[in-house]
């Protein structure tokens, strides 16, 4: 017995003590500047060796992959060094085979700038190396999970759906939610950002942060105001946006809505079996004008109701009004009635006449 908790000891220490080492390489050693130019360096002399040895399956033309490596994952100082160690390569492989085409030395001289003008770019914004790649990840991910949706009490439920356009890693649309600390209430921000895609993706990524931080720090309805001003500060020459803000009380089913120029929320009424738009709750863009009012609309979510917040994306269709596209939009929302809610912010999504040309983002939240 003694022997076998002994070895189950055993065991468990080189497990802790393996974990420990991978955990080092992956932190500490691959993400470095210094791992990565000895592989290069030892891809370098490989490629030299190679070259002579079989030119006919490693032409000199090998040495590009060496330097477009280097321009991404290194410091200027180590692509530097690389640079020294690629020219002594060629060098020695010219000098052993004085065949080698001169306009080949040429293109890669013309690369080694150009990497060099990358690397240079990347270093000045602090992303030198698989570092900077990872930290706009790291961001990306945090600001998303920012904005998912908080679990709801029982007998409610929520799906959001967001899709960027071309399938981009980030998007001109965001929302951001928070639940009240006595878990009676949910505000909800849906916004979209002029441009669309990567274009619109930095100033998203900025407001997603700046807006969640403000929802929940104030009074329901002061947030767009408070969101309007903080735009205007920015003095962005394209900085507009449009937005909608949802307040409601799980307790009673109340709710107030104000938008921002932004397309109005729909709301499904059990009783008269049929979709509605919010009116007379909208105020203008936000970052456009100073001292302006978002009034809002308030409504009760009953037993069986739904509500449905969406961008433009969803309802815009080319060419034509953007009423035709509600219209087209609410057409689909009523065959959720009869199949159920569940799923559905997917399939309006889905089914949206912009496609893949623009960023979509829908929220559908309903009453058991």
């Amino acid at each position: 017995m003694a022997a076998s908790l002994s070895a189950r000891g055993t065991a468990r220490r080189r497990v802790s003590v393996l974990r420990r080492v991978r955990s080092v390489v992956r932190r500490r050693i691959l993400p470095s500047s210094s791992f990565h130019l000895l592989s290069l360096t030892v891809f370098t002399v490989a490629i030299t060796l190679a070259t002579l040895s079989a030119r006919e399956w490693v032409p000199v033309a090998s040495f590009s992959l060496v330097l477009v490596a280097g321009g991404f994952l290194l410091n200027l100082r180590a692509l530097l060094l690389l640079y020294v160690l690629v020219l002594a390569g060629l060098t020695y492989v010219q000098s052993q085979d004085p065949s080698v085409n001169k306009g080949l030395v040429v293109v890669l001289s013309s690369m080694a700038v150009l990497m060099w003008f990358v690397a240079r770019s990347r270093a000045r914004l602090g992303l030198q190396g698989t570092l900077g790649d990872a930290m706009l990840v790291d961001l990306r991910d945090r600001l998303r999970m920012q904005g998912e949706v908080p679990v709801l009490p029982a007998g409610w439920q929520v799906e959001t759906v967001l899709r960027s356009a071309y399938g981009d890693s980030f998007s001109g649309d965001f929302l951001v939610a928070n639940r009240s600390t006595d878990g009676r209430r949910l505000e909800v921000a849906l916004v979209d950002v002029s441009g669309k895609g990567a274009a619109a993706g930095t100033r998203a990524l900025m407001l997603s942060g700046a807006f969640g931080g403000l929802l929940g720090a104030m009074a329901p309805h002061d947030f767009l105001h408070a969101a309007n001003q903080y735009l205007l500060r920015q003095r962005w020459d394209e900085g507009f946006a449009t937005a909608v803000h949802l307040d409601l009380d799980f307790t009673t089913g109340r709710y107030r809505i104000a938008g921002a120029g932004h397309p109005p929320a729909a709301h499904f009424q059990a009783g008269s079996g049929r979709w509605t738009l919010t009116s007379g709750g909208d105020g203008p863009l936000l970052g456009v004008m100073d001292g302006v009012n978002y009034p809002g609309v308030v409504g009760t979510l009953a037993r069986g109701d739904a509500l449905l917040l969406y961008t433009d994306g969803v309802v815009e269709t080319p060419g034509r009004d953007l009423d035709v596209g509600i219209d087209r939009m609410l057409g689909q929302a009523e065959r959720l009635v009869k199949d159920g809610f569940r799923g559905g912010a997917r399939r309006i999504v889905e089914g949206a006449r912009a496609g893949e040309t623009d960023d979509r983002a829908l929220v559908l939240i309903w009453r058991a």
